[in-house]
């Protein structure tokens, strides 16, 4: 609750009467607004307020008024963080960070600032501010919306200077005019407009951003450790100069907007260069945008930090140690397949084998592997790629996706002809793998023999260790994970032990959404003679499940429940995913 006490001095002061100030606190709780902000509506100046909180605190006050405060300034602290706790820096002065804060009686405010504060290594000094300054701050603050304003200010004046009935003269960026009314500039507004959103989505840790149209508005969201987030909401009459600009970047046709265009492009983020795939899609509203953001300086997660462990991990490792043979990852996009496989080449790539892949695209650069591009407009695919692999002596290849009948038979007879092949195939679970693959008219007696491993994976948010509630394991929690529990491999219940809480996500200043990063939940089936006499059946995933069951695999909900166990995920966020 807000300090309260220096309306009093207001009223020693003649500010306001004692009648309005009841008045006053009587409309704050019913309109669930601050004192301050009732007051402010009744004139009393802004000016009385902060130095009445001064006296009462024995903190500074200051006025910002229209002066801006620099980002070199603003950046020290996030604008989600600012909005949260109502504190924002407003400068820096001998080494020491000013804040102005709103509410310094805030001890959960106190404590987040105290936690920047020693995160940056910098002492601070606080002051108070009046709720005007600090909503001009925040209005002001160069984070994403910002900057795009900035830039869309300029476009505004841009499109009125046109006459509304001719052609609009937009400068859209660097590349050849395609039309008469385009004229190209790369301090255009729409060209730093398109910048500030690639920008701040590649620093923001997101994978993807969409850029969609709807009736009103053109809304950009990214996708941050799986989740889509709205991060922009834009005027739709900039959409068609949006996806223009990025359809220039991507070498696609700026003239097709009835059928989808997929493209890339590479641009340098800060000291990074980040690869950007473009997928557009035609909707009812105009083109849909999609880009995919691979950065190759992220670096290959070792196959231990992945969220393979114990049986999952000794299986793989054990799989990677055959000389030839097929081993398929399988899950939706966006699920983790591709870091897994770099991950097992990082485990085999060794000078004695020649290893080479095949991309689409290429998200890491890994030495020592020969990786090339596919490029189904010039009629060089996975199908093709594979027959050309076959010819450059490989030892092990890697294909980065199974998606007909002629790959998967490519596949499967590279394997059968003395190389480890590793692949990736969209089915739902691993034991869901031969069935697929017996659809796509691979058969069965190929399939048996070749086939060393199928692994399902999927990706959960993580918990932040520094914020995150205790949940004590009882009475419904008890029962719920002795439920999901109850299927698990004998071997692997003996040696479990319940623990006495758990946790769940805590939303906080210092971890907003409760979690941050990803990790796996994995199930893996290996190959056994006892599977290779069902798969000659043409089993069921029925069928494959009881002997994955006979050979101890836990599937991925139960691994995550493990995971859930060990307090590194919150059961919520796995069945987001499971």
């Amino acid at each position: 609750m807000s300090d309260t006490r220096f309306a009093d001095i207001l009223v020693q002061r003649g500010a306001l009467s004692s009648d309005e100030l009841t008045v006053a606190k009587g409309e704050a709780e019913r309109l669930n607004l601050s004192l301050e902000e009732i007051l402010e509506e009744k004139s009393v100046s802004s000016q009385k307020i902060i130095e009445a909180k001064s006296e009462i605190t024995g903190i500074p006050s200051r006025q910002i008024g229209s002066d801006k405060i620099p980002f070199e300034f603003l950046k020290y602290i996030t604008e989600e963080s600012a909005r949260h706790y109502k504190f924002a820096p407003i400068g820096m002065k001998e080494g020491v960070l000013e804040i102005g804060m709103v509410d310094p009686s805030d001890l959960a405010a106190r404590e987040a600032l105290q936690f920047i504060a020693s995160r940056l290594n910098l002492p601070f000094r606080v002051y108070i501010i009046s709720i005007d300054d600090f909503k001009g701050i925040v209005d002001g603050y160069k984070g994403l919306g910002g900057e795009v304003s900035r830039a869309l200010g300029d476009l505004e004046s841009a499109l009125s200077a046109d006459s509304p009935k001719g052609p609009i003269n937009l400068p859209l960026g660097t590349g050849d005019a395609v039309a008469n009314d385009i004229k190209l500039s790369e301090e255009a507004p729409i060209t730093k407009t398109v910048a500030v959103i690639l920008k701040h989505a590649s620093e923001g840790r997101a994978s993807d951003i969409h850029i969609e149209p709807s009736r009103g508005e053109l809304r950009v969201r990214f996708r941050v450790d799986g989740v889509l987030y709205t991060s922009l909401l834009l005027p739709m009459k900039v959409h068609d100069s949006v996806v223009s600009r990025i359809k220039i970047l991507s070498n696609l046709q700026l003239d097709e907007k009835r059928k989808p265009q997929d493209g890339r492009f590479s641009a340098r983020v800060d000291v990074r260069d980040i690869d950007f795939r473009v997928s557009t899609f035609p909707t009812s509203f105009g083109e849909k945008v999609a880009i995919r953001i691979l950065d190759p300086e992220k670096g290959v997660k070792a196959l231990g930090d992945s969220g393979l462990e114990g049986r999952n991990l000794e299986v793989v490792k054990e799989g990677l140690a055959r000389p030839y043979g097929l081993i398929l990852l399988t899950g939706p996009t966006g699920s983790g397949k591709t870091t897994t496989l770099y991950a097992m080449l990082q485990i085999i790539n060794q000078e004695r084998y020649n290893i080479v892949s095949l991309e689409d695209p290429i998200e890491y650069n890994i030495d020592g592997l020969n990786q090339s591009q596919v490029r189904p407009e010039i009629d060089y695919d996975f199908a093709s790629g594979l027959r050309s692999i076959l010819r450059q002596d490989p030892d092990i290849i890697m294909v980065g996706e199974i998606r007909d009948k002629e790959t998967a038979q490519l596949a499967i007879h590279a394997a059968l002809t003395g190389h480890l092949v590793l692949s990736t195939l969209h089915t739902n679970s691993a034991v869901g793998v031969v069935p697929r693959l017996i659809d796509m008219g691979v058969d069965p007696f190929l399939i048996a023999p070749t086939l060393i491993l199928a692994i399902g994976q999927r990706l959960v948010r993580t918990l932040c260790p520094e914020s995150r509630r205790t949940l004590k394991v009882e009475g419904p929690v008890k029962e719920r994970l002795e439920r999901e529990l109850k299927d698990i491999p004998e071997s692997i219940k003996k040696a479990l032990r319940m623990p006495k809480e758990i946790y769940e996500a805590l939303p906080s200043g210092k971890c907003p959404s409760g979690t941050r990063g990803r990790t796996g939940v994995f199930e893996v089936l290996a190959m056994t003679e006892e599977l290779e006499e069902l798969i000659l059946k043409r089993p069921t995933e029925q069928d494959i499940m009881k002997e994955s069951r006979r050979q101890n695999m836990i599937t991925m909900r139960e691994d995550g429940i493990l995971k859930v166990l060990s307090g590194r995920l919150g059961i919520d966020e796995l069945s987001e995913v499971t």
